[in-house]
């Protein structure tokens, strides 16, 4: 009887463990990520045949402790590595981990394979060569703390191998993890199983080996263990010739069907394909269909549901997924009653959505991801609910409140003729989040949790914000636009966050404006400024208008629509003016009276001579932008910015100043001495949809008093 070590995922070891019993072994200790067991040659060869959930099994041929890199040479030295390892072979040496002294699993590697060549050279026999790419023999090291054990790969490559599979959709199972989780799903054998999100049939392929007593290597074209010293061809023969026997009888007389759905035909075809080489594809039947219109399939009466939904980590696709699950969980319900489903995912709060209450559930890992399997009775209802889940409101405050702003601000917007507007403000602190309606798409701003809210905890709010919000909406989900809002400083706001450049044309007050609603954290239109902008359609006729820091140039467009002789848009970014000059085009602006000019905003004013009737100002916080030489501070600042905007400014101009800097105080003495005036109008720049944040910025009149 040898020593072994059998390598699984986290969380699979008592199952491992299970299974090695029933194929023979003895002496079964279950560890970390991993089972201990003793088996004579033939039962070690058939677990490399027969075991569906181990990674790697090992031929252990040491352990022992490592202090330094002279313990690594002289245990690896002392084993006598011709009996297991012809001359002239091809090797690998597989290190894993490290401890204090062993700080490079490289390093570790290059000492074993330096005893494994001086053994055959004190021996006076031709040494092993080194193949990384293609090996007869790979030799797994794993090192814990001062823990080494040593030892032969059995199979050579990963166990998950089993060479039915040539092709796989974007984030496959892998072979192993697909067989754990029908392992653990509860499956009856007997009972008829589809997969709706089927992919490249994984899950339904291990599913069928194990109805129809398949070997899961049967298929597999290389094993390391054949490269062995002393490896027995006739033993190997028997293992594998009554493997044989077994899936020809047991395909012949399995009963079981299965279903196996996607939405993609060219997955589809390679699950066909990836069937028909595991010897299965006379059990399965594929179609087309989407799993949030899922419909049993006639001949499935009550059986089982398996699958593996995405559950992608990107914010974008969050609300595609919600919608996802909701609906999935609603056809489980109202499609399948008095079946049972297993639902596996590395989101508990897309699960969710499912809507229903788990009977068991286990926690696997998907390679370093952690996981969890949930197996549920699929009753018909919700859970708590009386009845259908459609019914079932999620974050029942947020949604009310959420209701009530509906209800009040759809009248206000549909009087100002406005489309685009803010719905909800962190009206509740639990519920830290921005929502802005643009036209037919919602938009979701998060705002960064407190410290002291775990992140789980936030995690699981967001997740209910958004599915409260798609309840209480009717949104399309693919009209829901998800972003995490942080502080900011500087120029951040306007970094790019993708490149989906999609845009779309909203009106206020007449005029036609272009935004953005993915590619960067704000969408070219600062919505809490829109009276602001319609004050300025009314100041502006027959004036020249000057708007600096001027982003999008919305501003200059209510000034020109408002009658203004010129424009000057000024910024420092090239992106937001060539997005201003659309903004113009886009409302008939056109002409050299109009202006656009790329420029440090600061730098600019002081070489500038023309003179302006009007001014908007609406300049950052803080920035430090690598472009300036200086940094600036709005309440450090204003007064010398505004000193030389009045070089700029005719004797009855007016400067429209506005910042969003929270309890901005105003020198109005500093600005007396510079002969100006001014007057706070923030109260009559706030639209009824930032009613309840009178900070959302601050806005004043300033003129000179000569």
């Amino acid at each position: 009887m040898n020593q072994y070590f059998a390598i699984c995922a986290k969380g699979l070891e008592n199952l491992l463990a299970d299974e090695l019993t029933t194929l023979g072994a003895s002496d079964i200790k279950a560890i970390f990520a991993g089972v201990y067991f003793k088996a004579d040659t033939k039962t070690a060869l058939k677990t490399c045949l027969w075991s569906r959930v181990a990674s790697r099994i090992i031929f252990v041929l040491s352990e022992f402790n490592v202090q330094d890199d002279l313990d690594l040479y002289m245990g690896a030295n002392a084993i006598n590595w011709p009996k297991y390892i012809k001359p002239q072979s091809n090797i690998v040496v597989d290190f894993n981990g490290t401890n204090n002294e062993i700080r490079n699993s490289q390093y570790g590697a290059l000492k074993v394979k330096d005893a494994i060549v001086d053994k055959f050279n004190k021996a006076n026999l031709e040494r092993p060569n080194i193949d990384k790419k293609d090996p007869d023999i790979r030799i797994h090291v794993r090192l814990h703390r001062e823990k080494l054990l040593l030892g032969l790969d059995m199979a050579g490559n990963g166990l998950h191998i089993r060479g039915y599979r040539t092709q796989a959709g974007q984030a496959p199972l892998r072979e192993t993890l697909a067989a754990a989780l029908v392992l653990r799903s509860g499956w009856d054998t007997n009972s008829s199983l589809l997969d709706p999100m089927c992919g490249s049939g994984t899950l339904l392929i291990e599913a069928a080996m194990i109805a129809a007593h398949i070997a899961p290597g049967l298929h597999r074209e290389k094993w390391g263990f054949e490269a062995f010293s002393d490896f027995d061809e006739e033993i190997w023969l028997e293992v594998i010739s009554e493997a044989k026997v077994q899936a020809r009888k047991g395909v012949a007389n399995c009963a079981t069907h299965f279903w196996g759905y996607d939405n993609d035909t060219n997955i589809l075809f390679a699950a066909k394909e990836n069937a028909k080489r595991a010897g299965v594809d006379t059990l399965m039947e594929f179609g087309v269909q989407d799993a949030a219109k899922l419909i049993r399939p006639q001949g499935f009466t009550t059986g089982h549901i398996i699958c593996n939904p995405p559950y992608g980590e990107r914010l974008g696709v969050t609300p595609l997924l919600i919608a996802l699950y909701s609906e999935f969980g609603h056809c489980l319900k109202s499609e399948f009653k008095g079946s049972k489903a297993s639902i596996y995912s590395g989101s508990n709060e897309l699960l969710s959505c499912i809507g229903m209450r788990a009977d068991k559930q286990y926690k696997i890992n998907n390679g370093a991801l952690a996981c969890t399997l949930k197996n549920y009775q699929i009753t018909g209802k919700a859970v708590g609910d009386t009845d259908d889940f459609s019914h079932k409101i999620v974050a029942p405050d947020f949604a009310n409140r959420l209701k009530k702003n509906i209800a009040k601000l759809a009248k206000w917007a549909k009087k100002e003729n406005l489309n685009t507007y803010r719905l909800y403000d962190a009206d509740l602190p639990e519920y830290n989040v921005a929502i802005d309606k643009y036209n037919e798409y919602i938009v979701i701003q998060e705002y960064a949790a407190p410290k002291e809210v775990p992140p789980a905890k936030a995690k699981r709010r967001l997740m209910d914000a958004m599915r409260a919000t798609i309840q209480v909406t009717g949104v399309n989900t693919e009209h829901l636009v998800m972003k995490v809002r942080s502080r900011q400083r500087g120029n951040e706001q306007y970094n790019k966050l993708s490149q989906a450049e999609k845009t779309m044309v909203v009106e206020e007050y007449g005029a036609k404006l272009i935004v953005n609603l993915y590619d960067y954290l704000d969408t070219g239109l600062f919505l809490d400024h829109r009276m602001t902008r319609h004050m300025l359609f009314n100041m502006a006729k027959g004036k020249d208008f000057l708007n600096l820091f001027a982003y999008t140039g919305s501003a200059t467009v209510h000034a020109a629509l408002g009658g203004a002789k010129s424009t000057t848009t000024v910024d420092m970014s090239k992106t937001y003016l060539a997005w201003a000059e659309q903004n113009l085009q886009k409302n008939n602006i056109r002409g050299k009276q109009h202006k656009i000019i790329q420029a440090d905003c600061l730098q600019w004013l002081q070489n500038e001579t023309q003179q302006y009737d009007l001014i908007f100002i609406d300049p950052p916080t803080f920035s430090n932008s690598k472009r300036m030489d200086t940094t600036f501070d709005v309440q450090r600042d204003h007064i010398s910015l505004l000193s030389d905007l009045k070089k700029l400014l005719r004797p009855n101009g007016t400067i429209v100043f506005s910042n969003n800097k929270r309890h901005f105080k105003m020198d109005t003495a500093a600005l007396a001495e510079q002969g100006l005036i001014a007057e706070n109008i923030t109260d009559k720049t706030i639209p009824e949809d930032y009613a309840r944040n009178k900070q959302i910025h601050n806005c004043w009149i300033i003129k000179n008093q000569e």
